[in-house]
């Protein structure tokens, strides 16, 4: 094998290895946003569930449920 030819490997296993480390990386950082959104999400859920339970206490239409003031 030639020295330019060694060369180029070198080069490509650098590059792999830099692209390896890039997307483990990158993969830890989709692991912990996919845990935030679901806790996200189950407090959107209790929110939500909260704020149904308060307007059904009052009797009140729920805001989802009426009209814009401009009708």
């Amino acid at each position: 094998m030639d020295k330019q030819t060694q060369e180029r490997i070198e080069r490509l296993e650098e590059a792999v290895a830099y692209l390896t480390r890039t997307v483990e990386d990158l993969s830890g950082i989709v692991a912990r946003q996919e845990g935030e959104i679901a806790r996200l999400a189950r407090h959107v859920g209790m929110l939500m569930e909260r704020e149904a339970e308060r307007e059904a206490e009052a009797g009140t239409v729920p805001l989802a449920d009426q009209r814009p003031p401009h009708w």
